[in-house]
Formats: C-alpha cells, structure tokens, sequence
C-alpha cells in the first residue's frame, strides 16, 4: 500500500529517547530548553512530527512525570506547528501507569504505543564506552540484560480506552511479527480505527533484525493483515538508520530519524543535531523524487484532531 498522500513522506523525528545516556554524545538534548531547540529544528528541517521524552535537566535520565514535559511542550507549540507525538514507552522499566501519564495530562494529537512485551537489550552498548558521567548510566546498561519490557494485552487495552477519550491516535511501534497481529487483535475488535499508523522498527536487540528481508517480512505482512487502513512508517536502530530508511522510502513508506534511535550522521561521526539527520533523510527522500509532507499534510493523512485539541 502506498503510504504517501501523492507520493508525500511523513518524516519523524524522535529528539532524545530515554535509550542513550549523556555519555554517549555531547549533543544528546537533555533539559528541555535543548529539547525544545531540537524539536523546532528538526521541524524547520522538514520533519513533521517530533516524537518527544522527557529527561531530568540535572543526570539525563529519564523523567516520565508530566510536569517534565510542560516547558518544552509549550515552547514548542509557541515556535511551530509541528505534530507533537508523545511517547507511552518512557522508559522499559517504568510501569504502564507511569508511563502514558504525560500523554493523559496533556492529551496529544499522537502517542507512541508499544504492541508487545519484548527484551529490551541495551547492555551491548556497555562495551563501547570506559567511562560515565553518571553512574545511573553504566546501572542502567546492565539492568538490561535481565530486562523485559512489559507490554500486556490489559496494559495495552487500558492505555488505548484511557487515550481514546482524547480523540488522540496513535504511532503503533512494531519490533516484531507478533506485534503486528496484536495489533490487528485490537484494530478487530473495534479499539482503534484506521488509518493505522504502524512504525516497524528495526535493530533493537529484542526486536526483529534490520536485514532488507526483515523489512520486506513486516511490510508484506502488514499489507496482509492491514490492507489500505494503515500508513506505513519505519525506524532503524543505530548504523541501520538511512538504510532502512532509503528502503522504505523508495517502497512508499513513511520515515523516522532522530537522537532517540541513532547518535551518528556517519561511520565514527556523532550527529550534531537531530536537524542533521532531518535534512540528510531528506536528501534520500528527494533524490527518490519524492516530496516531504508537511504538518498539516501528516495531520490529514493520520487523521489526526489538529493541535488546538491538545491540552498544552
């Protein structure tokens, strides 16, 4: 199916994620100043929907409380017309409860929504850094080893009948076959609604590789169980980021990049800014001699309520 409106691209943009630490990049936005800053950027380079974590300004870490949210959600609505997608994924070893409250409070056009519970492997990473900043950095790494990322079929049920009251939909992160038919569970009986905006994400150790095969298994397979009720997305973990994205784009799918997913622009060169790796998917985009959509263009290909429906 295509997923483009006349061959038009959503770009989205996940600014700071609560996977990498501070150690791993200078330009990691933390406090929500630098969040803000990379949100409106990443939009004036052509995304339009920002995907946006909250963090603690002081450690990085990650903050999932809703008040952490407030100055750059506002910031944000103040500079752009971005599409604001709130993540409900936090961080995998907060609680469900915990973790859609900020999207609850502030009543989103778009949250992000996790279909399955998987293992959440970050621990690889310990082997590519000496030394932390913080020691919640190296602990968390490691923790996650023995992590699973709880995502239960109640605990998604009442995510999606507490977020539904809002009128806010969904960005449905797939990292495996079977979150695509937990998904179709919940488009059957009736508890969410097309158009589908299903983000197949490739790379995460716990997830589905990020191999081309692997691309083309969740694409056909979201084609069978879906048909024309969803748009298609895709984000590919670490070195796996353009690639992915390049595939998909000439397939007629959407494309997600960001801090969140990457800390690169190239082999052994950190990104400078979640803007960069906006404009250097777009070059991918338009050498394809496809076009970027826009805000409002991404609003009424999701369906989505528009930002005066938002509670920020």
């Amino acid at each position: 199916m295509p997923s483009g409106a006349k061959g038009k691209v959503i770009i989205s943009c996940a600014v700071t994620g609560s996977i990498h630490t501070p150690s791993m990049s200078p330009h990691l936005p933390i406090t929500a100043e630098q969040i803000a800053d990379a949100a409106v950027a990443a939009s004036e380079a052509g995304a339009a929907i920002v995907h946006l974590h909250a963090r603690n300004p002081e450690d990085g870490r990650p903050d999932q409380r809703p008040e952490a949210f407030a100055p750059f959600l506002r910031a944000i609505k103040q500079r752009s017309d971005v599409v604001v997608n709130l993540t409900t994924g936090g961080s995998p070893f907060m609680p469900i409860q915990e973790r859609i409250a900020p999207a609850m409070h502030w009543r989103p056009e778009v949250a992000s929504l996790n279909m399955g519970s998987m293992n959440f492997g970050l621990f690889p990473m310990l082997n590519r850094y000496d030394n932390f900043q913080h020691e919640w950095e190296r602990k968390m790494l490691e923790a996650s080893r023995d992590l699973v990322f709880r995502n239960s079929f109640a605990e998604i049920e009442s995510a999606i009948t507490q977020l539904n009251a809002f009128d806010t939909r969904y960005e449905f992160e797939c990292y495996d076959t079977s979150h695509l038919y937990n998904l179709h569970y919940f488009w059957k009986e009736g508890l969410v609604k097309a158009p589908l905006f299903i983000q197949t994400c490739f790379g995460l150790l716990g997830g589905i590789g990020a191999h081309e095969d692997d691309i083309m298994h969740m694409k056909r397979t979201a084609d069978r169980l879906f048909g024309d009720a969803y748009r298609w997305s895709v984000l590919g973990a670490g070195r796996a980021q353009m690639a992915v994205c390049a595939m998909a784009a000439s397939m007629g799918g959407n494309v997600r990049v960001g801090l969140e997913d990457n800390l690169w622009i190239a082999p052994g060169e950190l990104a400078a800014s979640n803007a960069d790796q906006v404009r250097k998917v777009r070059q991918i985009i338009d050498g394809l001699g496809l076009e970027v959509a826009s805000a409002g263009e991404a609003r009424a290909m999701l369906s989505l309520k528009g930002v005066d429906h938002v509670e920020f």
